[in-house]
């Protein structure tokens, strides 16, 4: 195998590495995305699009060498002249170097698509995961926030009923008052005419003794 073609098959097989990499689940998307948003690849980064299609017009011309190839000895393959086995093995080695080659360069252009796109989902995997634990955080602190706010708004209904059952207590208590006045009302006046009917009685019985007494020195 030439140099170049080494060169693509060692390409190839980093390439079928990074591609079980980036499969399997060694990594979650936010390591692989912060991976990707290093410095070293972002500085990268600017001119990435520039040498990934180098690599893709590399990657093509090889290709199309291969088909060349394989169609040149394919053609002299069919041909019906009898040549030399030597001759024949070798121009049958050169397909099969060919085929080999197309192969290769096919699969290796085949997987650079493949991880251009794996790099890309998994960026808007991680972008998509972020935004939506965000978007919990966010709905947990409005749930907190509404809890609060619901404390807070029942913190006053509680202060009204505890109000409102101080006053019934304080209506009980004035009724309770007010009965008691009306009894020391009603024993005070009872108590005024006891007096009234005491004192009279009173006065009735010094009218009797000074009559009484009266007619006791008309006898003597």
């Amino acid at each position: 195998m030439s140099l170049q073609w080494t060169l693509i098959a060692g390409f190839l097989y980093i390439e079928i590495v990074v591609v079980l990499l980036l499969v399997l689940p060694i990594a979650s998307p936010k390591r692989w995305n912060s991976l990707f948003k290093s410095r070293f690849l972002q500085g990268l980064q600017a001119q990435a699009g520039i040498y990934f299609m180098i690599l893709l017009a590399v990657l093509v011309l090889f290709l199309l060498d291969a088909i060349r190839e394989m169609r040149k000895y394919s053609h002299h393959e069919g041909d019906g002249e009898h040549k030399h086995l030597d001759a024949e093995m070798q121009e049958n080695m050169r397909l099969f170097r060919a085929q080999r080659n197309f192969y290769i360069s096919g699969f290796a252009l085949f997987l650079s698509l493949v991880i251009r796109r794996l790099v890309s989902l998994i960026s808007s995997q991680a972008g998509l995961l972020a935004q939506s634990e965000a978007a919990l955080k966010q709905a947990a602190g409005a749930s907190s926030a509404a809890r609060a706010f619901m404390k807070d708004a029942n913190e006053p209904n509680k202060e009204v009923d505890n109000l409102k059952k101080q006053v019934k207590e304080l209506e009980a208590e004035l009724i309770l008052e007010a009965k008691d006045k009306k009894a020391l009302k009603s024993q005070a006046e009872n108590l005024t005419k006891e007096y009234d009917r005491l004192c009279e009685e009173h006065s009735k019985l010094q009218k009797q003794v000074t009559v009484s007494g009266k007619g006791d020195k008309k006898d003597d």
